[in-house]
């Protein structure tokens, strides 16, 4: 039977915008350290992020605060997270890739495994043009994206439409997330799952190559 490893977007594939605050402040022309908010990294000082993991507001609020925030600082009003990503990384978007995520992919291709993105918001935060600059895209067999299809993990109808697509029963996937409410999501589907870990990305990817079977590379 054919498998599947589905992943994320977000901080699964790019690092996220919390490890790249140097990044974004050189392109935006703010001095070092301007950008505080750590999210994952330290939530006992980052109170809207604790809000978001409790549920009291969603990823998409979170960000849209954030996205208005810095937009403030350098003169902008930008209601919309893509607005933000775009100004930060649109110029080299390469240059945030995980190279744990093209080292990951390149096994699981070799080894014929499918590949799937499953996101909440791909195009909207990224933009449609995003895509375009990054060639590895055109390897992935579905690309599932709730900007059009308005389904949100963690709602089950989202996991079961990635699955569709791929043609493939739950058990013969894996599901990689940052996020702890789309991993639960996932398991309530039967679907396996590796609770993706941005402070050690390369022990989540190992964790989800082994679950599919794929400790070495195999031939295609």
């Amino acid at each position: 039977m054919s498998r599947a490893l589905i992943l994320d977007f977000g901080g699964v594939v790019t690092r996220t915008l919390f490890e790249t605050h140097d990044l974004t402040e050189a392109a935006l022309g703010l001095p070092p350290g301007t950008l505080t908010w750590r999210g994952p990294f330290a939530p006992e000082t980052d109170p809207l992020w604790q809000r978001m993991q409790a549920g009291e507001i969603s990823e998409r609020d979170y960000w849209r605060t954030r996205a208005s925030e810095v937009g403030q600082l350098v003169g902008q009003d930008w209601a919309e997270m893509s607005q933000f990503v775009r100004a930060a990384r649109g110029a080299d978007p390469d240059a945030v890739i995980r190279p744990e995520f093209r080292a990951a992919i390149a096994v699981a291709w070799a080894s014929g495994v499918k590949l799937a993105i499953l996101s909440n918001e791909l195009d909207l935060f990224y933009g449609a043009d995003f895509r375009n600059k990054l060639p590895f895209l055109r390897d992935f067999d579905v690309i599932s994206d709730a900007t059009y299809t308005g389904i949100l993990k963690p709602d089950r109808r989202a996991y079961a439409a990635c699955l569709d697509a791929l043609g493939l029963p739950p058990s013969a996937c894996v599901f990689v997330d940052d996020q702890r409410r789309n991993v639960e999501g996932a398991l309530a589907l039967g679907l396996p799952t590796v609770h993706f870990d941005v402070a050690d990305p390369a022990a989540s990817y190992t964790r989800a190559l082994t679950m599919l079977g794929l400790t070495e590379e195999e031939p295609r």
